[in-house]
Order: C-alpha cells, then structure tokens, then sequence
C-alpha cells in the first residue's frame, strides 16, 4: 500500500490474512478512530478497514471535500486494488451515503460490489431531506442548528476549543451531503443491511425502510437502543449483528464457490449469541 492509499484507510495489520475487509466510513466530523476497536470484536475472519477522510484526525491539515461525487471519484481509483478479497462496507450517516455511492461506483467502473452493504443512521439516498441547507449558517446560527439536530455529540458541543477547531469540518461534510443530488440506477445485486436508533428522532424507522429499494438481493432493518449515536451507546449489540449477518452472507458465498464446511466451523467458533 502507497503512502498516498495509507493515509486514507487505516489498515488492521494484525488481521492481514483475514478471509474479507469490511471498509468503515464515518458520520460527519467524523473519524477512522471511531472503528478502531471494531476488528477486536469482529470475528478474526474480518479485517475491519477504516476510511480517514482528509480534513480529520491525521488528516487535520488537508483541505475536506465538498463534493461527493469529486470524493467517489478518488475513493474508487484508491480502494481499487486493496479488493483483493470478498469485502463489505458499513457507513454511519453521512459515512452510509458514501459507502452505497462507491458501491454504485464501483460496478459502474469495474463491475464489482462489495459481498453487503452496511449502513446506519442515514435515511434511503431516494428519500428527499426537507431539510433546509444549513453549512453556510452565520457560526451562532450554525452551532444552534447542530444543538437541534442532535447530530454532534455533546462533548464536542460544549467544547468551545474543539469547536473552533470543528467548525470548518462539518461545514465542509455538511455541504458535501447537503448538496448530494440522488441519481436513479439499476438497484445493488447485494444484499443491504440497515441499522436505526430507536431514539433518533431525526432518522426513524420509516425513512430507513425504503433502502430496500436499493438492492436486488436480502434487505434487513435493525433498530437499537440509542439516539442517531448508537454505533457508540449500542456498540456490541450492533457488532453482533453484523457478526451474524457476515456470517450467513459468508457461509452462502462459500456454498456457492466450495469449502462451505471450513469457514462456517471458523464463524461458528468465534461467534457470540445474544
């Protein structure tokens, strides 16, 4: 891996021969670390891949993007040749916006999807926001309007030093899918996994079932205890079932290409029930 790739996805060393990656996007303002104990709590089998998009942790010092299609367009060259496995995607938020375009990318350029998509917290791209356009907001105008979403977790909020800091970041990830424009195109071959928190009053269940329409394959809501920050407040149970639904996704692709038997007994041994 070049320099230039590495610094956009922070390779899990210790699980270099793992059998599939699973590629991480984060929510808006937004970091890789915020998946980094993931590739701890996932069966072995999985190399968990977190995307540290420029304009954050590492990256602090590079200009964000605006643009989501400027953004898929270099994700797609990137992430080409590090698909050398079957490989998964889970996005968070924003983060799920940019997981399905680079899977619609992805097949658009190369002809290949990842094995499932993962998302959260996100409603399906099809659905219109209502929401007005927020990112050019005088800064008072634009903290208020983070305070009502509920979308910038409150620490960050009250932290008047890291919000000098922020500021410029989530305007940018703001603007970036505040201005998202969906296109309609033939649905995703793979199946679509969707998660919800059942306190996200901003995101609820019926904004999130309409994923469905995007796959041609198995779709599947999940919705868990906690407001639009469940992957943090409801962690483990969200990782297990994505354990679980990893594994019936592994254990069919194995059937179909041989060897069922040998990697069904290593998901079977490493996997935790409720």
């Amino acid at each position: 891996m070049d320099k230039n790739t590495s610094a956009w996805f922070q390779n899990d060393d210790a699980h270099d021969h793992a059998d599939f990656k699973m590629f991480c996007f984060p929510y808006a303002g937004g970091t890789a670390y915020m998946f980094k104990k993931w590739g701890e709590m996932l069966p072995s089998t999985v190399q968990v891949i977190p995307v540290e998009l420029p304009g954050r942790g590492a990256r602090l010092q590079e200009p964000a993007f605006i643009s989501l299609p400027a953004l898929i367009e270099e994700l797609t060259g990137l992430i080409r040749p590090l698909l050398n496995k079957q490989f998964f995607f889970y996005g968070h938020s924003m983060g799920a916006t940019i997981a399905f375009e680079l899977a619609r990318a992805l097949r658009r350029k190369y002809g290949c999807e990842p094995e499932a998509l993962f998302v959260g917290g996100r409603r399906a791209p099809q659905v219109a926001s209502g929401e007005p356009v927020t990112y050019h907001l005088p800064k008072s105008e634009f903290i208020e309007d983070l305070i009502k979403l509920d979308g910038t977790p409150k620490e960050v909020i009250e932290n008047d030093e890291l919000m000098e800091m922020m500021i410029p970041l989530l305007r940018a990830d703001f603007q970036l899918i505040q201005t998202y424009e969906y296109t309609p195109d033939t649905p995703l071959r793979c199946p679509i996994s969707v998660y919800g928190g059942l306190q996200d009053c901003h995101v609820p269940r019926d904004l999130l079932l309409p994923w469905k329409e995007q796959t041609k394959s198995r779709f599947s809501l999940h919705m868990l205890p906690g407001d639009h920050f469940f992957l943090r407040s409801s962690q483990a149970q969200l990782l297990r079932s994505i354990a679980r639904e990893l594994r019936d996704i592994a254990t069919l692709s194995c059937r179909n290409y041989g060897g069922a038997q040998t990697r069904h007994t290593v998901w079977s041994e490493e996997f935790w029930s409720e």
